[in-house]
Order: C-alpha cells, then sequence, then structure tokens
C-alpha cells in the first residue's frame, strides 16, 4: 500500500519514504516501526506489537523503543513535544494522528462497490508480461456461541495477521478495513474473491466454553471454494496469549507451503503458452525441489521464463539463483565454481530487486555455503529470518549453517523449530538430515543414526541425505545399515564421493569431519 500523510508519502512495497516527492533515507527498523504505526491509524500500538514486528519478538529494552520512535519523529520533523504524527499514550504504547490516506498502487487489486455477479471468478492476469501475486484477505472470525469479554478475539486475531501476512513480500494482503466488511457467519467466497479481487481468503471460528477457548482457521481457494488448509488450536483463557502466537506462527508457515503447491498444481493444468510469470514460477519451484537434475534443468527453463515475463520479478530470480546453487552442490556440472557465481548473480539481482523478500535473502545466504563463507551465509539467512520470523525454510538453512559450523547445539534447537513451524515442508528430508548432523557433532552417535534414517527414507531425500546416513550408522557400529545405504547410494549416483560430499558441506569442525570422512571411506565413498 502507498501511505499519504502531510508533504509525506511511504510506499511498503517499495520500501521507500519521500517528502515532497524526495526520497528519505531511512533505518529499515525505523520504517517498519512507521509502516505498522500506519497500518493501525485507527487505534492504539502497544509496545509489545511494535517488539513483534520491529524486532521479531526479541527481547529489547524500553530505551530501544524510544529511540526508533524518536528517529521516527526526527525524519517526520515531529517531536516529543508537539507530537503532530506520533502521540505517546503513556504506559501503553505510541498512535499515529496524523490524517493518513491510503492509494491503492496499480499494480493492487481495487475495491469494487457490490454489484451483481456475472464472472464470480477473480482475474489472475491482467496481460502478457503484466501479473498479480497471489492475494489473500484474512475475514474477521465467526463467534459461535457466547464469548462474552472475549468476543474482541475474533477480530483482535485476523488482524495481527493481517499485520504478520503483509510481511510475506510475495503475497498481495488485503487491509483491514476491506476485508472487515464480509461478517456474514458464512460469506460466499466467490463473492469475496470477485470484490476484494483475491485468490484465497483466511476464515475463522472462535469457540468459548467454560474456561476453554478453540479457534478453528481455514484457508480457501476462491476460485472454486475448495479449502486448502485447516487446523484447530485449543487452549484455557488463561493462555489465550499463548495460543495466539501459536495461531500467527502456524497460519504463516502453512500458507508459506499451501499457497505455492496450488499455485503449482494450477499452472500444471495451464497450456505452456499461457503460463504468466507467476505460473511459471511456481511450476518451476515444483521441479526445483524434485532435485533431480532434469527437473532441475526444467527449472531453470521455467524461471528464467518468469524473468523474460517479468524481469522485476525478484522471487524468480532467487529461484533461478538455486537451480545454479543446486547444481553445484550436487556436482550437476563439471564446473561447480562457475555455477557459485551464476548463484550469487541471480540472488544480487533477486536482492536488489526487492531487499525485503525473505527467499531473495535466503537465495543469497546459500550461495555462500559451497564457498566455505559460513560467517556470510549466516548474515543473510539471519536477515531473511528477521524480515519473516516463521520463515521455515531460512529457520533450516540456519541450523544447517550453525551445524556445520560446530554449533551442534544451536542447529538442533533451530532444526526443531524448524520441523514445528512447517511438518510437512518440502525441505523436511534437509530438516532431519541436519537434525541428525547436529547430533553427531554431540557426539550422539545412537540419536544421529535415529534421525538419519528418517531422513534418508523421507520423500525427496536426494543422494547427499543417504550419506548422512552412511556415516550416522557406521559410528552407531551399525555397519549393515551403514551399507545398505552406501550400496543406494552408488546405485543413484555411481559418481559419488566423499570429495563431493565435503565440497557440499563444507564442515568447519574439523574434529566431526575427521570422523564423517572416515566413515564414509571405510564403505568405498
Amino acid at each position: 500500500m502507498i501511505y499519504e500523510f502531510g508533504a509525506f508519502t511511504l510506499d511498503s512495497d517499495k520500501v521507500e519514504l519521500k517528502r515532497s516527492g524526495l526520497v528519505i533515507a531511512t533505518e529499515p527498523q525505523v520504517f517498519r516501526l512507521l509502516l505498522l504505526l500506519l497500518e493501525n491509524s485507527e487505534r492504539l500500538v502497544t509496545k509489545d506489537e511494535i517488539i513483534e514486528v520491529v524486532w521479531a519478538g526479541r527481547i529489547v529494552s524500553d530505551s530501544a523503543i524510544s529511540s526508533r520512535i524518536k528517529s521516527a519523529r526526527q525524519i517526520l520533523g515531529d517531536s516529543g513535544a508537539e507530537q503532530h504524527f506520533i502521540r505517546t499514550v503513556h504506559g501503553q504504547g505510541f498512535r499515529f494522528v496524523g490524517s493518513v490516506s491510503c492509494v491503492t498502487p496499480s499494480h493492487a487489486p481495487e475495491i469494487e462497490p457490490p454489484v451483481q455477479l456475472h464472472d464470480p471468478t477473480p482475474p489472475t492476469t491482467k496481460g502478457r508480461g503484466e501479473t498479480t501475486k497471489p492475494s489473500i484477505a484474512v475475514l474477521p472470525f465467526h463467534v459461535l456461541g457466547e464469548a462474552g469479554p472475549y468476543a474482541s478475539i475474533a477480530d483482535a486475531l485476523p488482524h495481527d495477521l493481517i499485520s504478520a501476512l503483509a510481511r510475506l513480500r510475495w503475497l498481495f494482503v488485503i487491509a483491514r478495513g476491506s476485508s472487515f466488511r464480509f461478517r456474514a457467519p458464512d460469506p460466499d467466497m466467490a463473492e469475496v474473491g470477485a470484490l476484494l479481487k483475491v485468490r484465497y481468503c483466511l476464515t475463522g471460528m472462535v469457540e468459548v466454553f467454560g474456561n476453554a477457548i478453540v479457534i478453528t482457521v481455514e484457508l480457501t481457494d476462491t476460485r472454486d471454494g475448495g479449502v486448502l488448509w485447516a487446523d484447530r488450536f485449543k487452549a484455557t483463557i488463561d493462555d489465550v496469549h499463548d495460543i495466539r502466537s501459536q495461531i500467527i506462527s502456524s497460519v504463516v508457515a502453512a500458507l508459506e507451503l499451501q499457497i505455492p503447491l496450488n499455485e503449482a498444481r494450477i499452472a500444471r493444468l495451464a497450456t505452456p503458452e499461457s503460463l504468466d510469470a507467476w505460473s511459471s514460477y511456481h511450476l518451476g519451484l515444483q521441479h526445483l525441489l524434485r532435485f533431480t537434475g532434469s527437473d532441475n534443468g526444467i527449472a531453470e527453463q521455467l524461471f528464467a521464463r518468469a524473468i523474460q515475463e517479468d524481469p522485476s520479478f525478484s522471487r524468480a530470480h532467487a529461484g533461478l539463483s538455486s537451480t545454479f546453487f543446486q547444481n553445484a552442490f550436487m556436482n550437476y556440472t563439471n564446473d561447480p565454481t562457475s555455477e557459485i557465481l551464476r548463484a550469487k548473480d541471480a540472488a544480487m539481482a533477486a536482492v536488489q530487486l526487492d531487499p525485503m523478500d525473505p527467499f531473495s535473502n535466503f537465495a543469497m545466504g546459500r550461495t555462500f555455503w559451497l564457498e566455505g563463507d559460513l560467517d556470510g551465509s549466516r548474515a543473510w539467512l539471519d536477515r531473511a529470518t528477521s524480515i519473516s520470523p516463521n520463515y521455515a525454510q531460512g529457520i533450516y538453512a540456519q541450523a544447517w549453517t550453525d551445524t556445520i559450523a560446530g554449533h551442534g547445539h544451536e542447529g538442533l534447537a533451530s532444526a526443531e523449530l524448524a520441523m514445528s513451524l512447517s511438518p510437512l515442508d518440502p525441505f523436511l528430508y534437509a530438516m532431519l538430515g541436519t537434525r541428525a548432523l547436529a547430533y553427531l557433532a554431540q557426539g550422539q552417535d545412537a540419536e544421529a543414526a535415529e534421525w538419519a534414517e528418517r531422513a534418508a527414507r523421507s520423500p525427496g531425500a536426494h543422494v547427499l541425505i543417504a550419506l548422512i546416513a552412511v556415516a550416522a550408522h557406521c559410528l552407531n557400529g551399525d555397519d549393515s545399515a551403514a551399507k545398505a545405504w552406501a550400496e543406494s547410494a552408488r546405485s543413484r549416483r555411481p559418481d559419488v564421493s566423499r570429495e563431493h560430499f565435503f565440497r557440499s558441506f563444507p564442515f568447519r569442525d574439523q574434529t566431526l569431519r575427521g570422523r564423517i570422512d572416515k566413515a564414509l571411506a571405510s564403505f568405498g565413498i
């Protein structure tokens, strides 16, 4: 959205603040603070909400919040005494009190007045090279029965979800002022989709029984009314704040998985001539995640096609970077150095186009893995998860980096968090494998063997995961299992080797590397 107030214009998509048409240099945390206050100008924003959005929930002092508020006021020409724009409500939080108007950007869906519906299917493209990204409306939840003083949860929770989902750069989220118009207990999804021009809708139900509260959430495709995902959360009234955090984390993680899967399913039904940039991108993701040389080649072509359709599509550049990364990581090429450079160039293009997209930062972070620069990798991955704290794949990548760097305890904690956020993730086998390596790093070989076995047997597991199983079983004293996985690895890739393994897994912990090297060598790898 574009917000106009006084002489200022704030563009949330471009991450840009202007005064009288001139761009003002704004620190990322100050920009996120201003955006949060503008998005919620109709109400008070608490300090807890500011910490959740600006610092991703990390513990910070009141002075840190005061410092960012002061910086925001200085940029706007405001002060703590005058408070023309940002008003302090002592002991509670802050409010944006300036007059604000929202301008719909040219690429955003416009709100139409209710009309007689002739074609309830919202358009997904505007024309060649001009596409709309997936869009969603979060409706106010429906209260079942008498919720009493807790009825406000039905509005408060969807509002929090709108704020959290708005941080996903690849998803267009309809503002509360529009989506909260739909308060019917059983809204017509086709009508919601047509009036708001959204592909997806998130609805929910709140039930209170004595001291218990149950909240049900559903994700629906407005094009056919099909329910793509649903979950149910139960807690006591005293734990309502804990369940709020759990719901937000679960919904964000689920949408990161379910919407791309559905977009790819729809793309597969289209003829190649009709694939637009977003369809090509999502179909490319499906091939990318299969981790085979032929599929990776198809993914590269699809991402290149998406970029041709829309050169400013940052995630298509990040996807292309991932194909080059996979060429080097899986040893599909005789020149891995060139592939690493191509991966880094494509990732840099993605980040330059959209520095706030977590997938673009994730792609850039992974390019440093194969150069052995784990510190450089961690910095980009930290940025990815700072932008989107519930980004499961980013958290898994942090776990992998920490484990390879020799920090098994931190790696294990991050791997567990990634698995809890996205239990059906396409990278689940990698999360399990990372957990196995983390146990090896801590000398817990029996646990490592258990998780390595699960990883190697998981759908999509590539040949390097099988080598983790070889090492873990060998170090746990189970030679028969190690031998079986070694034979399986060689049957899939006759050229698989320890050199390939350690080029893809640049262990900084030489003790751990030595143990794995000896284990693989004993089985002819």
